[in-house]
């Protein structure tokens, strides 16, 4: 028994000059004497019963900490080796003392206050250098400080606002986009304002755009024309974003029907579709050629014009550019009719008939240049009728109405040319002509 209660009695005495040690250590501490607690501290680090306490980490934390910041070593090549250890040891004390209680102690509470200190510090230097990567590294373990010190009272914010900007911004411009998300959110989510707070809204709606996630996309561009009433960027729709999101054809097309297929009764979209489509068959770019899927578009655009005017019953837009587009198709088959035209001429020797496989081409031609023309006339005739309705017609109106009637009129006089042979034809036909001239001429 005797025996044991001096095993217990040496127990209590060596644990007793485990904290005497670090009383010792801590008043260091208190006169500034970092040095000199940092030397006593590695003599006492290899002691195991030392490193047993969480206390013993913490304290390493807080003296290295301050080493970091003092100015005699931050500048100095040991720098950032010394602010490593202190992370290292804080996160070692962490693990050990998870309510960290020990930080209610007002010496303590400089481990973390110095160690966000460094952290930030030098993370600023990498933003300013645009190191977006090594930046980022360091702002996530300063804003993880800053929740800590904020939830235990060391700092009196509500929250820290710069850390959080500079962590999403390091981490947009490293392409850690999901890692942006996560603290400009935070930040929308308090409707953080202001000079330079704008891109944080931007991002987070053009972000939940491309995820076609629509609860979030309405939420921060709520919030966004909230805060900032005179930026345009904030009255885009989903739609906008579906198609300037993208910039390979295929893509927007695929992203709009992907928008139509949630919301199928969206006449903007449907418009939208039928528009992009329309200025890819109808580039007018030096050399545009048709895509190979020409035919497909075509199909598909007709359709989303044909929807579109479904919703609107007095919007003559979507069959202009059904006529439009079918006039411009009408006009590229005539120059192939008019080449092939002359290259047969050109080799036919006089006196001669043109060979079968020419005149097959020609006729071939003939007939697609009359079928594509015709296309237009039933979109054109719907447009005229919306037109004819108007109270008053603007400038624009009158241009659109005439352009119509006129084609109207050739399409109907084309008509007539090929029922040649059929009387009651052509003197239908001949009518329908004069009808759309008469209307062209009346429209001043």
């Amino acid at each position: 028994m005797k025996k044991f209660l001096l095993l217990s009695t040496g127990l209590i005495l060596a644990f007793a000059m485990q904290a005497q040690n670090y009383d010792v250590i801590k008043n260091l501490l208190i006169l500034n004497q970092y040095k000199k607690a940092k030397d006593d501290l590695d003599k006492a680090w290899g002691n195991a019963k030392f490193v047993s306490k969480p206390e013993a980490y913490l304290l390493k934390a807080t003296i290295y900490g301050g080493l970091a910041m003092d100015s005699a070593t931050r500048l100095t090549p040991d720098a950032p080796r010394i602010l490593a250890e202190a992370e290292t040891a804080f996160a070692k004390y962490r693990e050990m003392q998870p309510d960290v209680a020990l930080l209610t102690d007002p010496i303590y509470k400089n481990a973390p206050i110095n160690i966000y200190s460094s952290l930030f510090t030098a993370g600023y230097k990498d933003y300013e250098a645009k190191s977006w990567q090594a930046g980022f590294d360091k702002f996530k373990k300063v804003v993880d400080l800053s929740d800590l010190m904020i939830d235990k009272k060391i700092i009196q914010v509500a929250a820290d606002t710069n850390s959080l900007l500079l962590a999403g911004i390091t981490a947009e411009n490293a392409g850690l986009k999901e890692e942006a998300v996560k603290y400009y959110s935070r930040m929308a989510d308090m409707k953080a304002g202001g000079q330079g707070f704008e891109g944080i809204y931007r991002f987070l709606v053009n972000y939940y755009a491309v995820k076609k996630d629509n609860a979030n996309f309405e939420k921060y561009k709520a919030i966004g024309k909230q805060l900032y009433p005179e930026s345009q960027y904030f009255t885009y729709d989903k739609v906008d974003f579906a198609v300037g999101l993208e910039e390979d054809i295929n893509k927007k097309i695929r992203s709009l029907e992907e928008t139509l297929a949630a919301d199928p009764s969206n006449q903007k979209a449907t418009l939208l579709l039928g528009e992009i489509i329309y200025d890819t068959l109808n580039s007018r770019k030096e050399g545009a050629v048709q895509p190979s899927n020409a035919a497909d578009l075509e199909t598909k655009m007709v359709a989303a014009f044909i929807k579109a005017a479904s919703f609107k019953a007095d919007d003559e837009i979507p069959y202009l550019f059904i006529g439009d587009h079918f006039i411009n198709k009408s006009i590229r088959t005539n120059d192939a009719r008019e080449a092939h035209a002359a290259a047969m001429k050109a080799r036919t020797k006089p006196g001669t008939q043109a060979s079968k496989e020419d005149i097959a081409k020609r006729d071939a031609l003939d007939n697609e240049y009359a079928n594509t023309l015709d296309a237009a006339r039933e979109p054109y005739e719907k447009a005229a009728a919306i037109f004819a309705k108007k109270e008053k017609l603007s400038g624009q109106d009158k241009q659109q109405y005439k352009k119509v009637s006129g084609y109207l009129g050739d399409i109907y006089m084309n008509k007539k040319i090929r029922a040649k042979g059929k009387p009651a034809d052509q003197a239908k036909y001949a009518a329908d002509e004069k009808k759309w001239n008469d209307v062209y001429d009346t429209i001043k």
